[in-house]
């Protein structure tokens, strides 16, 4: 009786956990909707999402994943799709963007929207930046809806428009007039992506928090006159001693809990010499060396550290032989999760100490400030159990972007959010390959690895238990 009790129960356990996609035919679905969407020119500007919409519409549709269109322009909408679980738990978002950032034609071998499968890699605008993602998302829902996964918390699928500078499109338009669509308990979107150097994996980054961007104007004013009688209240001089004054100024450090988790993993597969310097980046008698060497050598880990100011644009004059009255330069600053900008511009006033500049907070769509995504929490633990799983030898890196993403919103919003991405290669970079760079590739292998990563961190966190 025991024995047919114990057979019973499991084949009911069994039952609940159906037996692993067929990934043969998920890699190659998943290559053909990815090269579809990737051969969609939604170049942002203009921004004319809707054909990769209509797309991903009929997919669903096809499988009988219902869906829901929004839009604040009709031809820049954003999708919908959820499938249902029993609401034992709150729902996951998952998340991609159908817009993509131009391109120079002249810079690319292959044609940025052909999808072109050379060498075992796939090129074309939007394959890291997001179609990877909006496939990833597309073929879980897929997935999951054909074999029929039982779920303990509703999984909903937004492909938003607008992420790359047109946020009022997309999320803004999602999070303040159709909140109640996306509401979430966590959310998977881009931000993350493993790091291979030479062919071997060193580590999987999970972005956690992000920077806030702001834009801030430096305005020098002046006598004007003529060029041939040099005057020290010169507008342009004082802005050039200004943009000096900042450029040699280090706001302070400051360490949260995601910054402090990434150096001390990082220091863990690191050469002796440079986990040396992660180990002792707060270390009294070290830290302005070590500050010193990141601002020189590692500019990332720098601007990870502290709001940081970028000068990027200089204006001033009209011709050779006038004194301008009028001279500016825009910054970019980067601010930390939790920076109070009112003080830091107070601060950053301190700095120049000069009262013919002005410094002038620009108007634009300001990402909110949220704090870090927990480490401890159900999410992030899925995702490092399916590190180990999928990419065998790598260690988990939270980390705070110093770019930004549109869960900034989200997080504003408490849900805690978690960039993840595929796999590439560090030297790409310097040749020219990557996200917003002069041409844009993925290796194929990489690609059907994070469809499978995809599903491993949604159905662990989502599929329910027994």
């Amino acid at each position: 009786m025991l024995q047919i009790f114990g057979l019973i129960f499991a084949l009911c356990l069994w039952g609940q956990h159906p037996s692993a996609p067929d990934w043969r035919a998920v890699d190659e679905e998943g290559m053909r909707h990815y090269q579809a969407l990737l051969r969609i020119n939604t170049s942002d500007p203009p921004g004319v999402e809707l054909p990769a919409v209509e797309y991903l519409e009929r997919v669903l549709a096809a499988e009988g994943i219902p869906t829901r269109i929004f839009a604040l322009d009709p031809k820049r909408p954003n999708l919908v799709a959820r499938l249902k679980g029993t609401g034992r738990k709150r729902p996951l978002l998952i998340m991609g963007h159908t817009d993509v950032v131009n391109v120079d034609l002249a810079k690319w071998t292959f044609p940025p929207f052909g999808a072109v499968r050379n060498g075992g890699y796939v090129y074309g605008r939007g394959t890291l930046d997001d179609k990877d993602n909006l496939t990833a998302c597309l073929m879980v829902m897929l997935t999951l809806k054909r074999m029929k996964t039982p779920l303990d918390r509703d999984v909903i699928f937004l492909a938003e428009s607008g992420e790359e500078g047109s946020v009022k499109y997309g999320i803004l338009h999602m999070v303040r007039e159709h909140w109640e669509e996306i509401a979430s308990e966590y959310c998977f979107a881009e931000g993350g992506g493993a790091v291979r150097a030479n062919g071997k994996l060193r580590y999987v980054s999970i972005s956690t928090a992000e920077k806030i961007p702001y834009a801030v104007k430096l305005v020098a004013h002046g006598p004007a006159g003529h060029g041939s009688r040099p005057l020290r209240a010169n507008a342009l001089v004082h802005l050039s001693q200004a943009v000096t004054k900042i450029a040699a100024w280090q706001p302070p450090m400051r360490l949260n809990d995601t910054t402090r988790s990434y150096f001390e993993r990082l220091a863990t597969i690191s050469s002796p010499e440079e986990a040396a310097r992660y180990n002792n980046i707060v270390h009294p008698q070290k830290t302005d060396a070590i500050q010193e060497y990141f601002a020189g050598s590692e500019p990332g880990h720098n601007s990870m550290l502290r709001t940081s100011i970028s000068p990027n644009i200089i204006q001033g004059g009209y011709r050779v032989n006038v004194i301008p009255s009028q001279a500016e330069a825009t910054l970019d600053i980067r601010a930390l999760p939790d920076e109070d900008m009112p003080r830091f511009l107070d601060q950053l006033r301190k700095v120049i100490s000069d009262p013919a500049v002005e410094v002038v907070r620009e108007a634009r769509d300001t990402r909110p400030g949220a704090p870090p995504s927990r480490l401890s929490s159900e999410a992030f633990r899925a995702i490092e159990a399916a590190v180990k799983q999928d990419y065998p030898g790598a260690i988990t890196l939270p980390v705070m972007q110093t770019g930004a993403t549109d869960m900034a919103y989200l997080r504003a919003k408490g849900v805690q959010c978690y960039g993840v991405g595929p796999a590439t290669d560090s030297e790409d970079g310097p040749k020219g390959y990557g996200a917003h760079s002069d041409q844009e590739r993925i290796l194929e292998t990489e690609f059907y690895r994070f469809l499978r990563f995809h599903w491993d961190i949604v159905t662990a966190l989502a599929a329910a238990k027994p």
